[in-house]
């Protein structure tokens, strides 16, 4: 998820507004750039995309560079950067996507938010899960060589109340149980958080650092990186 706008921007027009199991989405233009709101919260645009994209490379840098043809869960399909730079990179195997909001699906498949990701979409390595994110991986079997989630502002600034639990010791539990040994847990956030630090590490999760991205005002993005190192 990106920067929050700033009060020189013009003015927003409403592309899409649906209803969903979840509460509301919207689709506006800015300018020449698309941005997403859910329940009036402002998730991201595409303004910029360096650390939806640093989500994807500091991952696999961080994976074996001998380690082939590795899996990549990415959480949030969002506004497409972070599932078009792992699908512009051959190193990467299986690329998944959780995306729970159909009509988010929707703009990528047939909307204006094609331009970024439509190739991606195309690629065979590609796969979309129209499933909530937190319920899939407390519940799926399959294991990934890494975790890229994008799905709030950060662990401190959630969308919904029900994303809180990614973040508890049980969500980290289950991130961990899906990454293979040696796999990497990458989460945006849009800012930092000594605490989360701790409680990747409180949930035996080793390696973990964080990488930042500055912005133009305020405190920058970064990417919470940890390790399964069992």
């Amino acid at each position: 998820m990106s920067d929050i706008l700033h009060s020189d921007a013009p003015a927003p027009v409403t592309l899409d507004r649906r209803e969903g199991p979840y509460g509301e989405v919207v689709l506006r233009q800015r300018g020449d750039d698309f941005e997403i709101i859910a329940n009036g919260c402002f998730l991201m645009d595409t303004s910029d995309g360096r650390s939806e994209r640093l989500l994807v490379d500091a991952a696999l840098a961080a994976l074996p560079a001998d380690r082939p043809g590795p899996s990549v869960l990415i959480g949030g399909l969002g506004v497409g950067f972070s599932l078009a730079r792992a699908a512009a990179e051959p190193r990467w195997g299986r690329i998944a996507v959780a995306e729970r909001e159909q009509a988010i699906v929707d703009w990528h498949r047939e909307g204006p938010l094609a331009a970024i990701s439509g190739a991606a979409l195309a690629d065979p390595r590609t796969g979309i899960l129209t499933t909530d994110l937190v319920g899939h991986l407390s519940t799926t079997t399959d294991r990934y060589d890494a975790l890229c989630l994008d799905i709030d502002n950060g662990p401190d600034w959630t969308v919904t109340e029900d994303n809180t639990s990614l973040y508890s010791p049980a969500g980290l539990a289950d991130c961990r149980a899906r990454l293979t040994p040696g796999g990497v847990l990458a989460v945006w956030s849009a800012q930092p958080s000594a605490d989360f630090e701790q409680a990747l590490r409180n949930a035996g999760f080793g390696g973990v650092r964080t990488e930042e991205v500055s912005v133009a005002r305020g405190v920058p993005d970064v990417v919470h990186l940890a390790l399964r190192t069992d």
